[in-house]
């Protein structure tokens, strides 16, 4: 019963029109008066940001504070697949005939997730991570490779929560919320960063609309409150690095693989 009750709460909860208010509160400038509490709610490592908290105008500014340079060494061999972001592995493993299995007890589509955009054959036996993205991390996307944009897609959507509870109780977060997908193109075949948006997560936006090549770890995106990227790798063009595990915490920058020309 309590537990029907809290899916109901969320279902009410997760209108965009909510998020839109949170976003509006976290946007003024009465919100900075917050961010002394926030950094020590969270234990937020303020000294990696590249401003002192006093000098962020809104919350929100903070939230999506940039770093100082140097804070995030980036994996420097030519084929390192580098995280996209500061985050906790929520799930991963090789994509089955177009479906993502078991995240958080669930399975999830490739044509939902992406919304059946034609670039989905490229990933139906790719490899996947989700990245989740708590309240404490650093919440700037970076380009997990060097590349060029070759689509961008954006799905207008729902804000569950994308924490263990909407994860585990609410049927296909993952397809159901706001999602920015960028496809970039390397090397090593292409990368989909899936940025998926959450409850009171006000919009995921772009660092420069105009940019359509990255450097690896380049600035690509931002979040304005926690969420979850889905990280996707073409066919046949991955190996994850010996060792890494549901539940490792990973820093934007981190190898988490090596990519070869698809197969």
């Amino acid at each position: 019963m309590v537990k029907q009750l809290l899916r109901l709460m969320t279902e009410l909860s997760s209108h965009r029109w909510l998020s839109q208010v949170m976003g509006a509160l976290s946007h003024s400038r009465l919100s900075r008066f917050f961010i002394p509490a926030f950094i020590r709610s969270y234990r937020i490592p303020a000294a990696e940001a590249e401003k002192n908290p006093e000098e962020y105008r809104t919350l929100n500014e903070f939230f999506s504070r940039r770093l100082k340079p140097g804070m995030r060494p980036v994996a420097p061999e030519p084929n390192a697949l580098a995280s996209p972001v500061d985050a906790m592995i929520t799930a991963m493993g090789e994509i089955q005939a177009g479906t993502i299995m078991n995240v958080k007890g669930q399975d999830y589509k490739l044509e939902e997730l992406l919304n059946h955009s034609p670039h989905l054959e490229l990933y139906k036996r790719g490899f996947f991570f989700v990245l989740y993205l708590s309240p404490t991390d650093y919440h700037r996307i970076h380009s997990p490779i060097a590349g060029r944009k070759v689509e961008s897609d954006y799905i207008r959507g729902r804000a569950y929560p994308v924490n263990e509870f909407g994860m585990r109780n609410m049927k296909g977060v993952l397809s159901r919320n706001e999602r920015l997908i960028t496809y970039i193109a390397g090397d090593y075949g292409e990368t989909a960063v899936v940025k998926v948006g959450a409850m009171n997560v006000s919009s995921i936006r772009y660092a420069d609309d105009k940019v359509v090549t990255w450097e690896k770890g380049g600035d690509l995106a931002y979040f304005e409150f926690g969420s979850t990227v889905v990280l996707l790798t073409e066919n046949g063009t991955f190996s994850p690095r010996p060792g890494l595990r549901v539940n490792t915490k990973v820093k934007m920058g981190e190898l988490l693989g090596s990519l070869h020309r698809p197969l």
